[in-house]
Formats: C-alpha cells, structure tokens, sequence
C-alpha cells in the first residue's frame, strides 16, 4: 500500500515536471556534453521554427551564426570543470525561415542516473533588445559624430568672430589716433560701441563653446567649504557695498569632485546673482548649506532677495540672453553658463523661488 501511494506521488510530481517542462515560456532543451538535444519543449520549436524531429535529427551548431561558435567554450570548460554552477551567454541563431535572432542562454549542469551529466539550457529570445540597442548604439553614434561636427564649426566661428572683431577694434584705434576729431564723433563713438559689444558677445560665445563634459579620472577632489570661503573673500568689496550677510554653514571637510575653474566660476556666479538682485526692503541675508543625498553633495545657495517668477520664467531661466529684473548690467549669459558647468562635471542644479521673498539654488555635485 505504502509502495503504492509512493509510486502515485512520484508519477503526480514527475506530471507536474513535464507538464512545467513543456508548457513554460521560456525553451528549456537538455543537450548532452556533445552538444546533442535530447529533450527540448515547444517554446525551443516555437523560437527556432523547426519541429522536434527536425531538432532531433540536425546538429545544433549547422544553426548557429559562425561568428558566435566559440562563445561558450571557455565557460563550458570551467562548468565541467567544477569551476562554476552555471554560466549565460548570448548567441545568434538562424531561424528556419533564415533570419537571425539572439538568444540569452542559461546553462547549468544536471545529473541523471547513473551520474551522467547532462546540460540543461534555457533560452530567451532577445531579438527584439538588441535591436532596439543596435539602434540606440547607431543614434548614439550619429548624435557623437554631429556633436564633434559642431564643436568644430563653433570653435572655426569664434575663433574667425575674435579675429575679425580684434581687427575691427584695432581699426577704429588707429583711426582715433590719426584723426582726433573722431573723439567728438557720435557715429563714431556708436561704432565703437558696437564693436565693444561685439568682442563681449564672441567672448561668450567662446566660453560657451568650449564647455562640454568632463570625464571623472579629469576631475578633481575639492574643498567645497574652502572655494565657498575663497569665492566669499573675493566679493567682500560687493557684500560691504550692499551690506549683506553671508552665512557659510558647510562643514570645512565637505568635498566634491569637479574642476577648480568650473567649481570657482559657479559659486562666484550664485553669490554675485544674490547681491545683484537684492531687494531695497531688507538687507540681503545669503545662506551657504550643503548635504548628502546618495551619490551626490547637496549645495544649497538662498537668499533673501527679489526672487523670480517661476511660473512665468521658469522654463527659461537658463537659457541664454533672457534676463528676468530690469538691472542694467544684466545680459543673460551668467545662469547659461553655469548650469553647462554643473553639468560637465556631472552634476545639475534645481531652482526654487518667490517673488519678493528670495530664492534657493540647490546643485548636486558629485562625491568623491
């Protein structure tokens, strides 16, 4: 009786093994070291496009891409070898109907009676991924090459615009020189202007043009609280001028990764912005805070001042020559600038603000 129950139990488990066999997604095939199928599911017919006889009867490499007809070999020989349990690779097939399609292969080893070891290998289609990767790979390609194609066309055109825009101005002094009536000339004076203006715009344009991103063995370990307190020192003269405060509340061992320059340029520009847009109703309070948030050091500038328009300007806050106060001495470059520096070095910068009550920068750099 207890032979009986027992024969029941395993003919209802080895149904269960069958029916999971043949019925899961995934092909499953049990292939001998030799590389012969012996048992294969449907889904391994379904993918390949071959019936089982079919399978049964052909050797599996007469259907592999010849390109790909060694790639299991070293992990085969560390998995007979007892060097590990299992092992996946990818491979490209030909399906009957003659087009190519990738698989993801699981193999591990299993042994059946008389301690012969068999493999057993799960197959996943990923046509479709590798596809979309191939085509993704090529758009990135283009999108390199494009970027490379207009690097190149910007610095030709600045360095033309500095050359002609040096010219121009080394003319109208020659000509002042020559001809001093030309000092009391309005029409004169305009063109000197205008080609004033014009070497300011080139050297924007310059500096735009060379900001791209940084790979991370170029950076730099940084102080953050040491180029906090240096950009401080370097703007006392403004701070005193327009009686703010600033407060530098980072820790003096906070550092970030970054480039010297960028880093100098980003602070210098977030500060100076602060005092620059100042409220006449109070005197301008500035807070330097920083933190940790996973991979990143946390910079947090606020201030007290006129605060932006969020709704209004938000989208445009940092692109070039949009300026938000009516200030003078504003040309919409700075905010431009320093995002693209943020940026290169792997960084971004988020921004929250309200009118007449002041706002906060808050930039994440990357930890060393």
């Amino acid at each position: 009786m207890k032979v009986s129950n027992h024969l029941r139990n395993f003919s209802n488990a080895y149904d269960v093994l069958e029916r999971t066999f043949n019925n899961t997604y995934n092909g499953i095939a049990i292939v001998n070291l030799n590389g012969n199928w012996l048992k294969v599911n449907e889904s391994v017919c379904d993918i390949f496009g071959y019936t089982r006889w079919e399978l049964f009867n052909m050797d599996i490499n007469n259907i592999v891409y010849a390109q790909d007809l060694g790639v299991h070999e070293e992990k085969f020989e560390n998995l007979i070898n007892g060097k590990i349990d299992k092992y996946r690779v990818k491979q490209r097939y030909f399906h009957k109907g003659g087009s190519i399609i990738w698989m993801l292969i699981s193999v591990s080893l299993v042994y059946f009676k008389e301690g012969r070891p068999h493999m057993i290998w799960q197959f996943t289609d990923i046509t479709n991924r590798k596809k979309s990767e191939d085509k993704l790979k090529t758009m990135l390609s283009v999108a390199k090459e494009q970027n490379e194609r207009l690097t190149s066309f910007a610095n030709i055109v600045t360095h033309n615009l500095r050359s002609h825009s040096g010219n121009l101005s080394s003319l109208t002094e020659f000509l002042e020189e020559d001809y001093a009536c030309l000092k009391k000339n309005e029409n004169f004076q305009l063109l000197k202007h205008a080609i004033d203006n014009l070497q300011e715009t080139v050297s924007h344009l310059t500096q735009v043009a060379k900001i791209r991103e940084i790979e991370e063995s170029k950076m730099d370990v940084l102080n953050l609280y040491d180029y906090t307190e240096k950009a401080t020192y370097n703007i006392i003269a403004l701070a005193q001028n327009a009686e703010a405060i600033i407060y530098n509340h980072i820790d003096d061992d906070v550092c970030i990764k970054g480039i010297p320059a960028y880093l100098d340029s980003i602070i210098l520009n977030f500060l100076t912005n602060a005092i620059k847009y100042r409220s006449e109703k109070r005197k301008p309070i500035i807070e330097l805070s920083s933190e940790f948030k996973n991979d990143f050091v946390v910079l947090k500038i606020k201030d007290n001042g006129l605060g932006i328009d969020l709704v209004k300007f938000g989208d445009k806050l940092f692109q070039m020559y949009n300026t938000f106060h009516c200030n003078s001495d504003a040309i919409g470059i700075g905010l431009f600038i320093t995002k693209n520096h943020i940026e290169s070095i792997g960084g971004k910068v988020e921004v929250k603000s309200e009118v007449d009550a002041g706002t906060e920068f808050t930039v994440y750099f990357k930890k060393p």
